[in-house]
């Protein structure tokens, strides 16, 4: 998938020529999918949001112009992955929601339902924490949201950010570190 084909086709979207948005889709389709499978294969908020409801909310997102501009490829697919993180966020908190009586009706809870529950409640946790760290250190936790929530390997996180791949293997391991602490605080030795 080419560079200049992936931001041509991303104006042209934008700029509202015939087809393009269609283009686009198709053109990055496969891409965002495999995003969003390994997202969902590795936390699943709930049974309802599937991969290609994950796609099709971050695509939307992606080609709103009020909300992001990508400068070229890498940072269209390093968007791609903040915006799975905000979709599955968003979805999350729904659930949260629910949970605490956003909906009317009370249901008994089975185990999968509980355990959707508390994958949902993770994920908030990890979002709330994923923001106190960009507080701190804005390129850990840009290394957090392409590695976790955009799956992408370690040389292609070399290649979105510009930095060498043993420094995208250092920040992971930083970022892994200060998220664990913030979340398990009681974990940590005295």
């Amino acid at each position: 998938m080419p560079a200049t084909d992936t931001l041509d086709l991303l104006r042209a979207a934008r700029e509202g020529g015939d087809g393009a948005s269609d283009r686009l889709f198709e053109h990055v389709y496969g891409a965002l999918r495999d995003i969003a499978r390994a997202r969902l294969r590795r936390f699943r908020p709930g049974e309802t949001l599937n991969t290609t409801a994950l796609v099709h909310e971050a695509y939307l997102r992606l080609v709103d112009p009020e909300r992001l501009t990508p400068e070229d490829r890498s940072h269209f697919f390093a968007l791609a992955a903040r915006a799975m993180r905000f979709v599955l966020v968003d979805y999350a908190r729904e659930q949260s929601a629910a949970k605490r009586g956003g909906d009317a009706s009370v249901l008994p809870l089975d185990a999968v339902q509980a355990a959707a529950e508390q994958r949902a409640d993770d994920l908030l946790a990890l979002d709330e924490a994923l923001e106190t760290l960009r507080t701190y250190d804005e390129r850990l936790a840009e290394i957090v949201e392409l590695r976790f929530f955009g799956g992408y390997t370690y040389d292609e996180i070399a290649e979105i950010t510009g930095r060498a791949e043993v420094t995208a293997r250092r920040d992971w391991a930083r970022a892994r570190a200060w998220l664990h602490q913030a979340l398990y605080p009681e974990k940590m030795d005295p």
